[in-house]
């Protein structure tokens, strides 16, 4: 089964062509085809090593194709990468502050002294994330959804026209999932375009621009035509996928319900007070 793209958006951030990844000798994504629309959210969502990181690792240009192309419009400067709080070493001697500014220095170089609009991009980027509070704190004395608002800061403090994140809903305490999902809301409206990585359906049926990956490009396009029973079988094969009605259900270790959340294909990523009843996934 070819990918199955609709029409070429007008205005791509990033063109994949005939592209194929992966790591030493083991292909991750397939030879693939894909447009991400410029200002807007796009969900990278599949089943566990379908090549979500890789990906975004390629769009990053932390990762070579091992043939075809993958052209970014933003200049590598340009791009904002954050990764999941769990894969980074929290023991790290470094403030939160510190940790913000480092955004700074893909522009400024790490030799620079910080002028003014340095010091405020980070002040601004540690109160969008409500973590200014936390300037002064290591990194290690944090929370799990603490420390990823921090990264999360650090992607918003550097200059960029395209941000990357890395599962950044995963797991979160309802705080932290709330700003970081006003962040995913709010930068296409500053111009930005944002690519997320998730498992969650519900976080992928949200965004204006859904790409499902399955070791190949499976569907690229908006989530009415992507998420459908079709695509998503291709994806994750009959025996992970249930329907209840007009609902879908992933029977899959990563689709586990998050505190506080609604999950997979209801409408929004609606959050719930923290003593509401779960929704079950089964």
């Amino acid at each position: 089964m070819a990918n199955s793209v609709p029409s070429m958006p007008t205005n791509p951030a990033v063109v994949a062509e005939d592209l194929i990844v992966g790591h030493g000798n083991r292909i991750a994504i397939a030879r693939s085809n894909f447009v991400i629309p410029a200002g807007t959210v796009t969900a990278l969502i599949g089943p566990n090593g379908s090549g979500k990181s890789t990906l975004l690792n390629a769009i990053a240009g932390l990762q070579a194709p091992f043939s075809g192309r993958i052209t970014v419009a933003a200049g590598a400067g340009r791009i904002a990468y954050v990764l999941q709080a769990t894969k980074v070493n929290e023991i790290l001697p470094i403030t939160v502050r510190e940790v913000v500014t480092m955004g700074r220095y893909a522009t400024s170089g790490p030799w620079r002294r910080l002028n003014r609009d340095d010091r405020q991009a980070v002040a601004d980027a540690m109160s969008r994330m409500g973590v200014a509070d936390l300037a002064d704190r290591h990194l290690g004395e944090l929370s799990g959804g603490q420390r990823q608002r921090v990264f999360v800061a650090q992607g918003l403090a550097q200059e960029h026209d395209l941000l990357l994140l890395d599962e950044p809903l995963t797991g979160l305490d309802l705080v932290s999932a709330q700003a970081i999902d006003q962040v995913i809301h709010d930068e296409p409206a500053e111009g930005c375009t944002l690519v997320m990585t998730t498992h969650d359906l519900a976080e992928a049926g949200m965004a204006d621009y859904v790409i499902l990956l399955a070791g190949r490009v499976v569907a690229a396009g908006p989530p009415d035509h992507v998420l459908s029973v079709e695509h998503l079988t291709a994806a994750y094969g009959s025996s992970l996928l249930h329907t209840d009605g007009e609902k879908v259900f992933i029977d899959d270790p990563a689709h586990r319900p998050v505190p506080g959340r609604h999950v997979h294909r209801d409408m929004t990523i609606h959050i719930e007070p923290p003593d509401s009843s779960l929704h079950s996934q089964r």
